[in-house]
């Protein structure tokens, strides 16, 4: 019996030894069981790039569909603004024209009693200038530029977004790696235990629920390790969609779970939110532009004064000098000069369509108050669960430490309890256990910390 004690304890005491921090299968780890051959995409031959959490993040904005057409439409609300600012101003062009007149053969004007010959030549510049109310407030560019801070705010939405969504994969394949490597140590560790048990089975010195018992472990074990080389290769799919653009899983990442971030005081994070919280911005800058367009709506019931000047030549030649084909007795004359025309229009009665325009916008105005005072009592709400969350997840990171620490210690204890005879083999498998639960609460508790983080910094910004 004390020989079959001091062999399991040298089986098991490497399971006692290992630290919390030891989780790569660097440090010669014990052989794996057989696992089935996964199918994997074709990659290069190049060496793996080494990926941080910054270097992710950069890949999957430049990647993300999503992410592009947010970027997308926020560009294009910038020209839009652009564009209404163009409309404020004076439109200036050109234009040639030649104009033929049948003849009547009666008179030089011919058959169109609106021309004075049957060749007329226009060459103008033209100045165009409309002052209508919405136009003299800038109303069109005010609208422009609210509707382009409301893009600007999805595009920043969408950016933290991704982020979370990045930051969730990149340390799942982390937790996934480490998962692997507790599941490959215990995997191992049990067959061993099973080989030892079986040899002392059959030399008599321990009963076949010993036996059972270790193969049940082993065989536990042994799918846990499968289960984790499976995990291992989803995680790393999931991530290669993220961060690259023709599907490579060539990269590694750097795994620094074992230093956390710092969580900042509530206060700091409060002021953050105040002022970068994108939902709210969003919100505001769409009633702006709602205000807008009741304004706009206002003014098409007021009147409109449009001017335009031409500068140029009308004559029956194209020249700056010539005569007047209906009257050639007054000599050549200049044909150079200008034109000013000023319009005025008046709304009268168009059935109703500009009041119901009116209405229109003034409920889009009241739908988007609604909205932007939702956004913000759910910005409160989220900020204060949050950085709960995150309070929560980061004490979690110590109190897992601390337990996986105290499994480990566990293990040894147990390990000397059974080579002294004070404990039983299962108490053993159940330690072991314990620990390898232990490690895997830990990892899952740093990769919590972490992507609370990501989802409070959707509220604040970077920090």
């Amino acid at each position: 019996m004390h020989v079959r004690r001091t062999c399991l304890s040298v089986v098991l005491a490497a399971a006692a030894v290992c630290p919390v921090s030891a989780q790569s299968p660097a440090a010669g780890p014990p052989q794996p069981p057989a696992t089935p051959a996964l199918a994997q995409p074709q990659g290069p031959g190049a060496p793996p790039a080494m990926l941080t959490l910054a270097d992710a993040l950069d890949r999957a904005r430049e990647n993300d569909a999503s992410f592009q057409t947010a970027v997308a439409d926020s560009l294009s609300a910038r020209e839009d603004r652009v564009q209404a600012r163009a409309g404020l101003l004076p439109a200036v062009s050109g234009t040639t024209q030649f104009i033929g007149n049948q003849a009547n053969g009666v008179n030089p004007n011919g058959r169109f009693v609106s021309m004075d010959g049957v060749r007329m030549y226009r060459a103008w510049g033209v100045v165009r200038q409309d002052l209508s109310p919405a136009v003299l407030t800038a109303t069109p560019l005010q609208r422009a530029r609210a509707l382009e801070a409301a893009s600007a705010a999805q595009a920043e939405i969408a950016r933290r977004g991704l982020a979370v969504t990045v930051t969730r994969s990149y340390y799942a394949l982390i937790t996934a790696q480490r998962r692997f490597a507790t599941a490959q140590t215990a995997a191992a560790t049990a067959a061993r235990f099973l080989d030892v048990a079986r040899q002392q089975q059959r030399l008599g010195q321990v009963a076949m629920s010993d036996v059972i018992k270790a193969d049940i472990q082993s065989r536990q074990l042994t799918q846990a390790f499968q289960e984790a080389t499976l995990a291992v290769d989803a995680a790393r799919l999931a991530l290669a969609v993220l961060v690259s653009p023709t599907f490579s899983e060539n990269f590694t990442v750097v795994d620094d779970l074992a230093s956390p971030p710092a969580l900042p005081t509530f206060d700091q994070v409060n002021d953050l939110a105040a002022s970068n919280n994108m939902d709210v911005r969003a919100a505001r800058a769409s009633l702006d532009a709602a205000r807008q367009d009741v304004r706009t709506a206002r003014f098409a019931f007021l009147p409109t004064v449009s001017l335009e000047g031409d500068y140029g030549i009308e004559a029956n030649e194209f020249a700056l000098h010539s005569r007047i084909a209906a009257q050639p007795e007054l000599g050549v004359l200049p044909n150079l000069g200008y034109a000013i025309t000023a319009n005025l229009t008046v709304p009268v009665w168009d059935w109703g369509g500009l009041r119901s325009r009116l209405r229109q916008t003034q409920v889009r105005t009241r739908a988007a108050q609604v909205t932007l005072t939702q956004a913000q009592r759910e910005a409160f709400a989220r900020l204060y669960g949050l950085y709960n969350e995150a309070l929560v997840a980061r004490a979690a990171v110590d109190n897992a430490r601390e337990v996986a620490d105290l499994a480990a210690e566990s293990l040894r204890l147990t390990t000397l309890r059974y080579t002294a005879g004070e404990s039983t083999a299962l108490e053993v498998v159940d330690a072991q256990n314990t620990l390898v639960t232990a490690r895997n609460a830990f990892d899952d508790a740093g990769a919590r910390y972490r992507v609370a983080m990501a989802e409070l910094q959707t509220l604040t910004g970077t920090f």
